[in-house]
């Protein structure tokens, strides 16, 4: 990076700050803070929900994966697409109906005080610790782009570029202060400009890396005849070629799983739920939710492709250890886009990686806060909801759980190997905690029993099978277990779908089959329900859309400016189409909020003189 990266930087980080702290206004209550007062637009939420998917581990994980791996990647990212196609049709519309402003509300009211506050607590920890290792991949990320210059005091000696305890702690404090002071409306708005920023970006490396590559058709040549490589015990596997949809591991047996998790993950999720909730009615959270999946049926083959033809560009050398091999993945992504971006691009796609992360925390972040400030200590200040003091109240444990966010990830350098140990409690408990939540939705007669037996034998089964008899488990030197072990070990991937997903869902069917009558919960969750369908449906705010095209526009001009720096004509191109696209887009989207605004002004002004003639 070069001083106009760094500028670019900068002015992107000023820009999503303010946009998130110009809606501090609009949080006059607990449920402005953390459901957007039920008035975000569906598509608002939708790109929300699409960009809390994404992180810095989008990055070093998924395309790690593709440069070795190839299609398959893009294959697995693909199932978030129907996993959330089935969650629009199913379930997102049964949040909205409810009428809850959080997520945990509902749990409160159908499975008692007890189910919440395990959820409450142990979704926290677990939460707060996989989010701390998404700001720690970011952290690595940035600082190894970041050259300083002798006597800076955020510089690292031993590299020479920003260190990480500072890189960490500047990009984390700047989410958490605006998710602190704009509530969801901020997560919302910010998440939306990511959104555009972060794909036009990726939209217009492609293009430039494909050229270097020679075309196409070059490029599936290639790509048909280049090895997928894999990493099994410690060793580099060749399996297969980088354009087959199934690789090592990744089976169709494990794609079917994966799709099930993020089923129950999208569906039952709080962060996710939050999006169903903040809209004004059910049928904007389904489209919400439509939009969600719908890009991510498009989307994934393009922003995995840069990794995928870096791959091409830069064959991984014959005879390379696992630890080179592991290097040149995770750095792909980003040496694709810095070897064709023009100068102050290079800026704003690496602002786009932090946007990335900062949705995942920032939403983490919220709806935590607001389970803690709605649904814990609401009850036990005994205040109403509408009290503005649940606002300053929310902001202050949205400040606590941020710092203890910063701490965490600034410790990961001190957990070594604790990523892997994340990456099998998620794969373990996503379905094992969510599944319950989602099947009372449907359920009448599933009482709190069902949360606790699912949860206790599914974890059960998952530790002895993932830490009992998995590599390097604490019952593999039984001499007796050690055949099983092996099988387990040898059929890995099976084995932990299995345990994951098949398990909790068996447990579910059974404990179904043995319920009877309706249960209390069901009746407390239906007599809410009934009260919110007295309220009159809101409507969406044109707001947002107006804040965003704005923004939009300014990031357009940006492009423009920076016409000025590069020398030779291909950067002047680039930056010139990049700049025009912005400005189309921000002239396109004001125009839609202005003229629904219009229109929504005179549908009001007509609906009043209809009822001033209606009482004369």
């Amino acid at each position: 990076m070069v001083t106009i990266d760094y500028l670019v930087l900068l002015f992107y980080l000023a820009g999503i700050f303010a946009v998130g702290c110009l809606f501090a206004f609009k949080n006059k209550s607990s449920s402005d803070m953390f459901a957007a007062g039920g008035q975000s637009p569906w598509w608002a939420s939708g790109l929300s929900a699409f960009m809390t998917m994404f992180s810095a581990n989008t990055f070093v994980v998924w395309g790690g994966i593709a440069y070795r791996q190839g299609m398959v990647a893009v294959l697995i990212n693909l199932m978030y697409g129907v996993a959330a196609m089935l969650v629009g049709y199913f379930v997102a519309g049964r949040w909205k109906r409810i009428g809850v402003q959080t997520p945990a509300e509902y749990v409160q009211l159908r499975f008692g005080n007890g189910v919440l506050h395990f959820y409450t607590w142990f979704m926290t920890v677990f939460r707060m610790i996989t989010t701390a290792g998404a700001l720690y991949a970011l952290g690595r990320i940035l600082v190894s782009l970041m050259p300083l210059g002798e006597g800076n005091p955020l510089r690292d000696p031993a590299t020479g570029n920003m260190s990480l305890f500072w890189g960490i702690a500047i990009f984390s404090s700047i989410v958490v202060i605006y998710t602190m002071i704009g509530g969801l409306w901020a997560v919302l708005m910010t998440d939306v400009l990511q959104f555009i920023i972060l794909n036009l970006a990726v939209l217009f490396v492609i293009p430039l890396a494909l050229a270097k590559v020679g075309g196409v058709a070059a490029f599936i040549e290639a790509a048909a005849v280049t090895e997928s490589l894999q990493i099994k015990a410690g060793e580099v596997v060749a399996d297969g070629h980088l354009l087959d949809a199934i690789s090592g591991d990744y089976t169709w047996f494990f794609l079917v799983g994966w799709c099930a998790i993020h089923f129950f993950m999208i569906g039952a999720e709080w962060a996710f739920v939050q999006r169903f909730i903040c809209v004004p009615n059910e049928r904007a959270a389904r489209m919400s939710t439509y939009l969600f999946g719908a890009l991510y049926l498009l989307s994934p083959m393009l922003w995995l492709l840069p990794p995928l033809i870096w791959r091409v560009h830069t064959p991984i050398p014959a005879g390379a250890s696992e630890e080179v091999v592991l290097l040149l993945s995770e750095t792909a992504y980003i040496d694709a886009c810095r070897s064709v971006l023009p100068v102050g691009m290079v800026g704003l796609m690496i602002a786009a990686m932090f946007s990335a992360t900062a949705s995942m925390v920032s939403s983490q972040l919220n709806v935590f806060s607001g389970v803690m400030t709605h649904d814990i200590y609401r009850p036990l200040a005994k205040v109403g909801e509408e009290d503005p003091k649940l606002v300053w109240v929310g902001r202050l444990i949205t400040l606590l759980l941020g710092a203890l966010l910063i701490v965490i990830a600034l410790s990961y350098q001190k957990l070594g190997g604790a990523e892997k140990v994340i990456v099998n409690i998620t794969e373990m408990v996503v379905v094992a905690l969510f599944a319950p939540t989602l099947w009372s939705l449907f359920s009448r007669s599933m009482t709190s029993v069902a949360v606790w037996v699912t949860a206790s034998v599914s974890l059960c089964f998952g530790v002895l099978f993932r830490f009992g008899l998995g590599h390097d488990g604490f019952l593999t030197p039984i001499a007796s277990m050690q055949s099983i072990a092996s099988w387990v070990q040898a059929n890995n991937s099976t084995v932990n779908t299995f345990t994951g997903v098949v398990i909790p869902v068996l447990v579910l069917i059974v404990m179904q089959f043995f319920s009877r009558g309706i249960a209390t919960g069901d009746q407390h969750v239906a007599a809410k329900s009934q009260a919110s369908m007295a309220i009159p449906a809101g409507r969406s705010s044109r707001l947002p859309a107006i804040v965003v095209g704005w923004a939009v526009a300014v990031c357009g001009g940006l492009m423009f400016m920076l016409m000025a720096v590069p020398e030779n004509s291909q950067d002047l191109i680039t930056l010139g189409i990049f700049g025009t696209v912005l400005i189309s887009l921000s002239i396109a989207i004001l125009a839609v909020s202005y003229l629904g605004s219009a229109r929504e002004k005179l549908a009001d002004e007509k609906n009043e003189e209809n009822e001033t003639k209606a009482k004369s």
